[in-house]
């Protein structure tokens, strides 16, 4: 199987793909039964990674790094690659489950505050009537102990998901992810974040149009202003960066 092309984003290797090329990869990696993992990467991610050479690998060892953000994909289209569109954690969710009734896929989840997972499965089952929901569990909010992390594994691969659903905030998802990979052997591992409070119901999601004009960050900001504004001040120094490397003023290595 041919692997996404990726572009260099400030030493990130963004996959340039839209949502059928993503859906497809997926297909592929399930009928293959190898595991990959999955990043989803708006810009504050990007800037993360731009500060950390270890973060830096786990994202560009993934399956694939997906543009997230629509100031990502903006710069894709910028690079020439015209058919990049977003794919955004919570769409991407969505349209994994509108296929997995037919196909049989099986999924678990694992993240967010207590109760907010079985929340997001009701309501994804609720949405696509016969989805196979094989596991639901929400992790304390600090580290495990290596007793709790092997149960933890031991659930998982017991439940035989194609898909795991991973929501304990970026980048502690990424890093769980690629510590995980191997133990778990599931096809699939994703990391959705606020995915699970959004699609549960449990947080506000910014209006399409919002989205659509890359606003998003804006409305979360004025949704979570004391627990997000170190995040989203760092966006006038992506857009600096982004742009005097697209100029060739500066270069980053993958």
């Amino acid at each position: 199987m041919k692997s996404p092309r990726r572009c260099n984003i400030l030493g990130v290797g963004v996959s340039a793909i839209n949502m059928p090329q993503a859906l497809q990869t997926v297909a592929d990696w399930i009928n293959e039964r190898s595991p990959h993992y999955i990043c989803v990467t708006p810009a504050h991610a990007v800037m993360d990674v731009y500060q950390d050479d270890d973060l830096c690998g786990i994202y560009n060892h993934s399956g694939l790094t997906t543009p997230d953000g629509m100031a990502i994909v903006w710069l894709l289209n910028w690079y020439g690659y015209s058919e990049v569109e977003r794919v955004y954690g919570p769409d991407l969710l969505l349209a994994v489950c509108a296929q997995s009734v037919e196909r049989g896929y099986r999924h678990y989840f694992y993240g967010a505050a207590p109760g907010v997972a079985q929340k997001l499965a009701d309501a994804l089952q609720n949405s696509f009537p016969g989805l196979q929901v094989v596991g639901v569990e929400s992790p304390p909010f600090r580290a495990l102990t290596p007793e709790e992390d092997a149960e933890a594994v031991t659930r998982i691969r017991s439940a035989n998901p194609d898909f795991v659903w991973v929501g304990i905030g970026s980048p502690r998802q990424e890093r769980w992810m690629c510590d995980h990979l191997e133990l778990l052997e599931v096809p699939v591992l994703v990391g959705i974040g606020a995915a699970f409070d959004f699609l549960s119901g449990n947080k506000p999601q910014a209006p399409r149009w919002m989205q659509h004009c890359g606003l998003e960050w804006f409305f979360r900001l004025i949704s979570e202003p004391r627990r997000l504004w170190r995040r989203y001040i760092r966006y006038p120094k992506f857009v600096v960066l982004a742009v005097l490397q697209r100029l060739g003023f500066i270069s980053f290595l993958l």
